[in-house]
């Protein structure tokens, strides 16, 4: 019996621990992505020539690059 323990243990285990990096990964991604997005352009960004398109919804993002820190912040086109 102390066998099956030590067996369903070892697996409950795994099994939390893929579901607590699924759902850290999924918060620390989209905080990371919507904070390099918006409608207000920083300061120090020069607009590049850079537009993707999404394949979905269709809409244009621009793409602005900050030549002092290497970021680059993503706004919509109308």
């Amino acid at each position: 019996m102390e066998g099956l323990w030590i067996i369903l243990s070892f697996y409950g285990l795994q099994i939390i621990a893929v579901i607590i990096f699924i759902l850290l990964g999924v918060f620390i991604y989209d905080k990371r992505f919507k904070s390099r997005q918006g409608e207000k352009v920083p300061a120090g960004f020069e607009k590049t020539e850079e537009i993707n398109i999404d394949p979905v919804t269709n809409e244009k993002i621009r793409v602005y690059y900050n030549s002092q820190t290497g970021e680059r912040f993503y706004k919509k086109e109308r």
